[in-house]
């Protein structure tokens, strides 16, 4: 992806298969677990899925000697998938190369989309839509069926399950 002040940023997920790309020279994880690369030089950022940065001067720095590097070297933001982790970096990398801070989200879902159907870009849902997804997702995952009500509210009885459940899902 082309930021405006001229660098070139990869994002990808690890779970993505890699096809006719070059390795990157140096490259962001976004990961729970260090992924351990020798190929070439990272940096592992704790970021575990569906949280918040372990810390947040970790996870500035390394995107912000990603953004140097990539004037000059083959860089690349990895999470699991490809899009939340992922997706959030590119638009703090958006703010660092000159977006506005209020339009880096409008921005990166307008250049930066993962998701391919029939070779045709499609823009990320808006947020809301997007959370209740992922919930909604839950409600669908083969232990969570016997949680989801005939509503799909929770009711008092079976939130006890349902804890448990929603802790295996934001992983």
């Amino acid at each position: 992806m082309d930021f405006p002040d001229g660098r070139r940023v990869r994002g990808t997920g690890l779970r993505r298969r890699r096809q006719n790309v070059l390795p990157p020279e140096f490259a962001v994880y976004l990961l729970g677990k260090d992924p351990y690369i020798e190929d070439f030089q990272y940096r592992w950022v704790r970021w575990r899925d569906f949280r918040l940065p372990d810390s947040t001067d970790d996870a500035v720095g390394g995107l912000r000697e990603a953004h140097r590097r990539a004037e000059f070297e083959r860089v690349e933001i990895t999470c699991g998938g490809g899009i939340g982790r992922t997706g959030t970096a590119m638009a703090l990398l958006a703010v660092i190369s000159g977006v506005n801070p209020d339009d880096a989200v409008a921005w990166m879902r307008e250049h930066y989309t993962p998701r391919r159907h029939g070779g045709a870009l499609h823009p990320l849902p808006a947020t809301p839509d997007h959370m209740r997804r992922r919930i909604a997702a839950c409600q669908t995952h083969p232990r969570c069926r016997r949680v989801s009500t005939a509503r799909g509210w929770l009711t008092p009885r079976n939130e006890r399950k349902a804890v448990g459940c929603m802790r295996l899902t934001r992983r």
